[in-house]
């Protein structure tokens, strides 16, 4: 996760039911959904490297069967200035977020509690562009869907992490993400508390970090109606990526995501 999450308003549209999942009678894609989104977002003082820049995303997720989907592609510097803080780095960055349902895979209700499925998961992030920092790497684990109070059905995510490029584990990551609708207008639109917060751990200094952990953590203010989202994030790093805070280098603190949606 780099990602998570997902910057400056991961406005989320998940539209997943709140029981258990049943699917006893054969019918894995009676939960099937779908949808995509055009982010146009502003960040100020990004950390790692306190960079203020504006960037695309292209934000997409669903379900069909036994597999569920998250992913996004973030595109920078839109104009290609030289003056950009993002000049000189990856063009490009991008995640996918697939799990796979093990109730649905054996047709069997699982759930224990407020876990209401569980899942492998996978999380694969890939920097684009000719820069020495470009690659990717992937996150594999078990993930969960549970019910916590107030918030309705929330992902919760364990993975262990694997760096492809320099072919050497390195740690593990705690992700969580939510959608929560607080209020809701007459004419169908709403505000919501939406975000994600990924944790890692157990980085190793011998993959390249100088931090045992690094936290990414937002929490963004959202109004959505059927075709468009506006919204204001603040996220909380601390040794982000596993880059410990100095300094003379920036890679804890807060910074701030504007954004502007167009769903499809």
């Amino acid at each position: 996760m780099r990602k998570l999450l997902l910057a400056l308003g991961l406005a989320l549209t998940v539209a997943t039911p709140a029981m258990a999942a049943d699917y006893s009678d054969g019918n894995t894609h009676k939960n099937d959904y779908k949808w995509m989104q055009f982010n146009l977002m502003y960040v100020l003082n990004e950390k790692p490297g306190n960079t203020d820049h504006e960037y695309f995303e292209m934000e997409f997720g669903g379900r069909s069967g036994i597999f569920d989907l998250y992913g996004y592609l973030d595109v920078f510097n839109l104009a290609d200035k030289d003056s950009n803080d993002k000049a000189g780095s990856d063009k490009m960055f991008a995640k996918f977020a697939p799990r796979m349902s093990l109730d649905g895979l054996f047709n069997t209700d699982l759930s224990v509690g407020p876990i209401k499925e569980w899942y492998i998961a996978d999380y694969t992030t890939i920097d684009g562009g000719d820069t020495s920092s470009s690659g990717y790497a992937t996150k594999n684990g078990i993930g969960t869907d549970v019910m916590v109070p107030w918030f309705g059905k929330v992902q919760f995510n364990l993975y262990k992490t694997y760096n492809i490029k320099k072919n050497e584990w390195n740690g593990y990551q705690f992700s969580t993400v939510w959608f929560k609708p607080f209020v809701n207008f007459e004419n169908g639109s709403f505000i919501a508390y939406q975000g994600y917060l990924d944790y890692e751990f157990d980085l190793q200094e011998k993959a390249g970090a100088t931090s045992k952990h690094g936290l990414a953590w937002f929490n963004g203010i959202y109004w959505h109606n059927d075709r468009f989202a506006a919204g204001y994030g603040l996220k909380v790093f601390d040794d982000v990526y596993g880059i410990k805070d100095t300094s003379s280098f920036s890679s804890s603190g807060v910074s701030h995501y504007f954004d502007v949606t167009y769903k499809f």
